[in-house]
């Protein structure tokens, strides 16, 4: 497949693309390895595709690293999780720098590592000024519990008589997200051909384009991400009005 995605106008392309990497212990299991040789080497693809995005200029991507149900697994993978995420916050920095990328985080900090929040803290002060494409790891993360939370701060408001309840609208929910400045994702991807959203930016992704593919997170390289993104291209958005015509 072409690498090249030059044929496709900057404003066909996706702004901000999210995505569900699911399947690395299936990879694992396929591999006769360990569940969280599976979550090893999907940093690789974490990776991949974080330098591809920077390359081509997207605005945000969103990777879906730990869900807030995710700690029903096995202790012992847990521990390698805030492993794995304390170790790529020190050992991407400088990838980071180079390539002008801004960290984020989304989610609750309660349960996450001591080391895993004190590296995440560092990179994401000190790539703070950088102004090119924005990576945001959904952590501890739960799209029900991220509605409740800007719900329970929106009460707050009101009751201290800052918030007339009249003037709450759509987007002074939005604005109590944890996603609150950043712009709603116009792709979700999901790996190993799953078809479900799994309480993921459920506020945010009302008009995303959704992709799906067979292939397991360990798997997905920079020609999976430019697949999606020329599909993405090609579809007609609507918004619920007219056509807008698409590409190709």
């Amino acid at each position: 497949m072409a690498r090249s995605l030059d044929d496709i106008p900057p404003e066909r392309r996706p702004r901000h693309i999210a995505v569900i990497m699911d399947g690395n212990g299936r990879w694992a299991q396929r591999q006769n390895l360990p569940r969280i040789e599976g979550h090893r080497r999907g940093v690789a693809s974490v990776r991949r595709t974080v330098e591809e995005c920077a390359r081509l200029g997207l605005e945000q991507l969103t990777l879906y690293c730990l869900s807030s149900e995710n700690w029903k697994r096995p202790q012992l993978e847990i521990d390698f999780l805030m492993h794995l995420l304390e170790q790529y916050m020190i050992e991407e920095r400088s990838t980071i720098m180079r390539q002008n990328i801004q960290v984020a985080t989304i989610g609750r900090r309660e349960g996450i590592s001591d080391g895993a929040l004190r590296e995440m803290d560092t990179t994401i002060a000190m790539s703070a000024g950088n102004t090119g494409t924005r990576l945001c790891l959904a952590i501890n993360y739960g799209g029900r519990g991220e509605i409740v939370d800007a719900v329970r701060k929106i009460c707050g408001e009101f009751h201290n008589g800052n918030l007339p309840a009249d003037s709450i609208s759509e987007q002074t929910v939005a604005a109590h997200l944890f996603t609150a400045g950043m712009p709603d994702p116009d792709m979700l991807i999901r790996t190993a051909g799953e078809m479900r959203i799994s309480n993921f930016l459920l506020w945010q992704i009302s008009y995303a384009e959704i992709w799906v593919t067979d292939r397991c997170w360990p798997e997905f390289d920079e020609d999976d991400l430019h697949a999606a993104i020329r599909d993405f291209a090609g579809r007609d958005r609507k918004f619920g009005g007219l056509s807008d015509g698409g590409f190709g």
